[in-house]
This record gives structure tokens, C-alpha cells and sequence, in this order.
């Protein structure tokens, strides 16, 4: 298995992905299965805040993996505040991951449950100087997980992110992708789960704190169908759709998830 080539399949998907990256058998790996009763609620927890930039959006990609959105992150535009952060973090990107049918596809589980899909915003911490340089911190990056449930209303949230897939089929496309509020995506309870964790993405890096929303938003299942009718392939190969883009859950060894709520 080539250093550039992990992905989802058999031959080079996340059973085998410790062979290049060492880490992802580390001590705080993401994503976790988290059970109820081995949470501990924890008062003093604050709420959390975002305030983005609508214009700090840029482009909208496909990358072979996941259906990524740029932001802006030169300047403290739009950043994430509060919750278990003692800093506020600038937000990079959002990507999602999402299975071939609607019974599964998130990366977390929530006793026993899986979701259609997760979306992931990364943030990082500007004190480190750069991306780079918080991903070698432990404190270097925080990330909002929101669940995608199917539902029978399609909820606009989604809409303009999805009104793109047209425009980036195949891998390697790239699109224009301005004035959008990315907290549009987040859910009415403000409700999270806490805990120290890991890229889900080699080399998986262990320096994110997850701040994962106990409500999902609701999406249709013409809306999954969209997201599944990208490609992982390049323009002139074979076509192959890009589905199942999600790590199973790791051993929790030994962390601790806090809850914002009873």
C-alpha cells in the first residue's frame, strides 16, 4: 500500500491503514462508539459559541474521499468559542462522511445507533502558528461532529452544499463556493458530547477535541442519494461511486467522554 493511496476499500482501507500510518493504532483515536451510561455529565462545562463569516467561504471540492468546503483561516473571520476550548479556534473546513445506504454511514456511533451521515468542521488553534503546527499540538484542533439523520422533510441546510455535487462529479474538481453561513448546518440544541480524539483521516493525527451535538439534523433520502452520486475516480477512469467514506469506531481506551447535558 503506497503512502499516498489510503482510502476506503479492502486493500488500502482503514484495517490497513496503520501499515503507513503508525498513529492509527495510537492511545486516543477517533472515531469512538459512545454509550450513555459511561458518559459523565459534567456541569461546568459551558456552552459554545460560533460566529463565522459568510464570506469566508471559498471553494467547494472533491478530493476522492470526501466532498470538502474551504474557508478562509488567514485571520480570525469565523471561529468557534466556549464549550471545553480555552481558546477560540478559526474554522479551515467542513467535510462529510456518509455510507452506500441510509441505514448507516457516520463515523461515531450513539449506542448501538449509526446515522446516515456526519459532518465534520475543523477548526485550529492560531496560537500554534500555523495548520501545520497545531496538528503536532494536543490542544491543536477542535471539531464539531453533526449528525445527518433521514428524515421525511428535507431541511434547506443542506441545499447549497448539495446544489454543488453537479459541479464536482469526479475527483480532482473544484468549485467557486462563496457566501455561506456554515452555522446554518448546526442543529437547534446546542447539546454536546466531549472528548480527546484524533483525526478520522490518516495519518490521523491525536490532537483534536471533539465537540460532538447530540441533535441531528434531517436530511431526505433524495438528499443521501446526492451525495452518493459523487466519484472517486478521476474524469477519464472508470466510474466508482464514492460511498462508505467512514472509519469504524476505535478503542476508547481508557478516555473520558463528558456531556454538556443530563
Amino acid at each position: 500500500m503506497a503512502q499516498s493511496v489510503w482510502g476506503y476499500d479492502s486493500d488500502n482501507g482503514p484495517e490497513r491503514w496503520h501499515e503507513n500510518y503508525p498513529l492509527a493504532k495510537g492511545d486516543k483515536q477517533s472515531p469512538i462508539e459512545i454509550n450513555s451510561k459511561d458518559v459523565q455529565h459534567d456541569p461546568s462545562l459551558p456552552a459554545w459559541h460560533a460566529s463565522y463569516d459568510p464570506g469566508a467561504a471559498k471553494t467547494i471540492l472533491n478530493n476522492g474521499r470526501t466532498c470538502r468546503v474551504v474557508f478562509d483561516d488567514t485571520f480570525d473571520r469565523s471561529v468557534l468559542r466556549g464549550g471545553p476550548l480555552t481558546d477560540a479556534y478559526r474554522l479551515r473546513q467542513l467535510h462529510l462522511h456518509w455510507g452506500s445506504s441510509d441505514d448507516h454511514g457516520s463515523e461515531h456511533v450513539i449506542d448501538g445507533v449509526k446515522y446516515a451521515a456526519e459532518l465534520h468542521m475543523v477548526h485550529w488553534n492560531p496560537k500554534h502558528g500555523n495548520f501545520a503546527g497545531a496538528l503536532k499540538q494536543p490542544d491543536g484542533v477542535a471539531v464539531v461532529g453533526i449528525f445527518l439523520k433521514v428524515g421525511n422533510t428535507p431541511k434547506p441546510e443542506m441545499k447549497r452544499i448539495l446544489e454543488e455535487i453537479e459541479n464536482i462529479k469526479t475527483k480532482g474538481k473544484e468549485a467557486p463556493f462563496l457566501h455561506f453561513d456554515p452555522s446554518i448546518l448546526f442543529p437547534k440544541s446546542r447539546d454536546y458530547w466531549t472528548y480527546h480524539g484524533s483525526f478520522t483521516t490518516p495519518p490521523c493525527e491525536e490532537c483534536i477535541t471533539w465537540i460532538l451535538l447530540r441533535e441531528p439534523i434531517e436530511v431526505s433520502s433524495d438528499q443521501m442519494a446526492k451525495l452518493r452520486s459523487l466519484s472517486k475516480n478521476d474524469e477519464n477512469e472508470p466510474a466508482s461511486p464514492l460511498v462508505d467514506n467512514w472509519r469504524p469506531p476505535q478503542p476508547l481506551k481508557g478516555r473520558l467522554v463528558r456531556a454538556s447535558f443530563k
